[in-house]
């Protein structure tokens, strides 16, 4: 399946690694404006985060993954949401139109670590 994120591969590799290293046990879906094609290189980067059985993740690490990114080099805004706290409504928009960007650690055998890079610099 060819990349349906609008992520520049420079700044796709600092925000994994930023997941990474904040949120390993997290599987990470993108959504939003950059997935269906409306967006443009000044666009957020719309985020869910899936944590393990689906449960809370802790505001603690939230908030230090929120700082990490708006610490690092991307230049737009990354608005991370936790999937657990969203009304069962988003939910079923997000799933209507989303890309898995990272699986967590624990979801290695079901797939790709991360969607492919795109082939844009």
């Amino acid at each position: 399946m060819p990349d349906r994120v609008h992520l520049p591969a420079r700044h796709r590799r600092v925000l994994e690694a930023l997941l990474r290293e904040h949120l390993p046990d997290v599987e990470v879906w993108a959504y939003g404006s950059r997935v269906s094609g409306l967006g443009h290189d000044g666009s957020d980067l719309d985020l869910v985060l899936r944590g393990p059985k689906l449960e809370e993740i802790t505001v603690d690490r939230l908030m230090d993954f929120e700082e990490a990114v708006r610490e690092s080099t991307i230049p737009f805004i990354v608005e991370a949401r936790d999937w657990a706290r969203l009304p069962e409504r988003f939910h079923r928009e997000i799933e209507r139109e989303h890309v898995v960007l990272l699986h967590a650690e624990g979801f290695r055998g079901r797939g790709p670590r991360a969607a492919p890079e795109p082939e844009h610099p």
